[in-house]
């Protein structure tokens, strides 16, 4: 396979794209759509978002020390994207696309009820790292939509929720399951 020499940028995609609520009152409550985000421990939980400081979300999150990440779908896909575009300086975004702020359990941010997982963070730690700053945070609280737990297993099936995916500026469902952890060495059954 032939490779030619590329300049250095961000490449790793696709990425989750996420709607980062913010915000201590209901007057300053705020959603920012974000797609540099992840997971970066798991004893104790812990995941970042990095944002530009020029950010409405920026300042809030710098006075308060809270947020919460609102995992998308393809049902949310118009919302996520109008919510990156547009500032909450300038419009209540809540409101423009029709979206119910719900009490969160831990922090004061609110949840996006219509999200089917809603991740509670709060900030132990701010990296500055150029055009972003690294928002490293503790998971607090997790508020998982109820219709989407295995009643079974009791895990949390958001591929039935139709995940919305983020690449090179393009939104994108996730498509067809290929496999699950670990079935490249799974014994095959008789």
């Amino acid at each position: 396979m032939a490779k030619i020499a590329f300049k250095p940028g961000t490449m790793i995609y696709p990425l989750p794209a996420v709607m980062v609520t913010s915000g201590d009152t209901p007057e300053s409550y705020n959603i920012a759509t974000v797609a540099w985000t992840g997971t970066i421990c798991t004893e104790p939980p812990m995941c970042y978002i990095s944002l530009r400081k020029q950010r409405h979300t920026h300042d809030i999150i710098m006075r308060t020390r809270e947020y919460v990440i609102n995992l998308t779908t393809e049902a949310l896909a118009r919302a996520t994207d109008w919510c990156g575009v547009r500032s909450g300086r300038d419009y209540d975004k809540f409101r423009e696309m029709q979206l119910t702020p719900q009490p969160a359990q831990v922090v004061k941010a609110p949840l996006i009820a219509e999200s089917p997982l809603n991740i509670e963070c709060r900030v132990i730690e701010v990296k500055e790292l150029g055009s972003h700053d690294m928002f490293i945070s503790e998971v607090v609280a997790i508020n998982a939509e109820e219709s989407l737990i295995d009643k079974g297993t009791g895990a949390f099936q958001f591929n039935h929720a139709a995940p919305l995916a983020y690449s090179h500026g393009k939104y994108y469902g996730l498509g067809e399951k290929l496999g699950g952890f670990g079935f490249s060495v799974k014994k095959k059954k008789h």
